[in-house]
């Protein structure tokens, strides 16, 4: 497209949910009150397994990790959210779009290898248990978390530079409440088919990947479960990785339902209904799957809170 004689756009409009002001504050107290249970909860998670030496293993390493990604992951879309549900104009610079489209892409890809590798981990625990503290030690573990941070930033590295040289000429309001791919894609003036295409084969390759390893590692757990002998071992195998198996199934459901199709099929609709999901949702549940069906987390929770009662007498 010709762009010589068109105005270059420098930021750009927010939609979010469209809708009456009494229904926006409805939305706004239910995004913001689950904002912060999210925060709340997985900085709990967080301080729990930095305090309670017995929850320094490479379960519970992992687990921080992810609640530590959660804070992020959420922070990086949630205030845009909150505040379209309030003003009536809330934009972004093209700069801090193209930022918060990197680090949004960036958490997620993190956490779908995060994932993997706490499969992994729960794999080798049930399968291999003679040799599981060989398998992964604490050092092996600290580099499988750095490794899926690591790997997390550099997959959406190169699809950024390329919208970061994309041209937007109008119109400037994106039909989301953060900057999604498809939705930027649509304002460009450039030729986006290299980018695109690019963006679709990297999230597709990311997510597939990790979820086939994730369910790979499940898979043979399940069959581990069922030649258990006794029947309250395998009920007490089985609660373990209920709770890691609904994340799961909760995150990747959602991640590939938006990113894993052609990007000509994109519904603005139902891509910011699935969005809430995974922006806003997931980021809460995860801590709560975790701790509420995790006796050891709870029992440092406990102490934690009698050692504070101690202090304060």
């Amino acid at each position: 497209m010709d762009i010589t004689n068109q105005t270059r756009v420098t930021e750009f409009i927010f939609l979010g949910f469209p809708g009456v002001l009494h229904l926006r504050i409805t939305l706004f107290v239910i995004f913001l009150t689950v904002y912060l249970l999210s925060l709340t909860g997985n900085t709990l998670v967080i301080f729990i397994v930095l305090m309670d030496i017995t929850l320094q293993t490479p379960m519970y390493i992992f687990l921080g990790n992810l609640s530590f990604l959660e804070i992020w992951y959420t922070t990086a879309t949630v205030p845009k959210l909150l505040d379209t549900c309030l003003s009536q104009v809330v934009t972004i610079s093209v700069s801090g779009c193209i930022t918060q489209y990197y680090f949004f892409f960036s958490m997620g890809a993190t956490e779908c290898i995060l994932l993997a590798v706490m499969a992994y981990d729960r794999y080798l625990a049930i399968c291999s248990p003679l040799r599981y503290s060989l398998l992964m030690s604490i050092p092996v573990c600290l580099r499988f978390s750095a490794g899926s941070w690591i790997g997390g930033f550099i997959a959406p590295l190169l699809p950024t530079i390329l919208i970061s040289h994309l041209n937007f000429c109008g119109p400037q309001k994106i039909s989301h409440f953060f900057c999604d791919s498809d939705p930027i894609f649509k304002l460009s003036c450039s030729d986006t088919f290299l980018v695109e295409a690019l963006g679709y084969t990297c999230s597709s390759v990311v997510i597939l990947s990790s979820f086939l390893l994730t369910m790979s590692s499940y898979g043979h757990i399940v069959v581990t479960i069922i030649k258990l002998s006794s029947r309250e071992a395998r009920k007490k195998t089985f609660s373990t990785c209920a709770s890691h198996l609904t994340v799961v199934s909760i995150y990747y459901g959602t991640i590939i339902f938006a990113y894993v199709r052609p990007p000509a099929k994109y519904n603005f609709t139902i891509g910011k209904v699935i969005s809430v999901f995974y922006c806003v949702v997931t980021p809460l549940v995860n801590p709560l799957i975790y701790t509420l069906r995790n006796k050891d987390v709870k029992k440092a929770f406990r102490k934690a809170l009698a050692r504070k009662r101690m202090l304060l007498t």
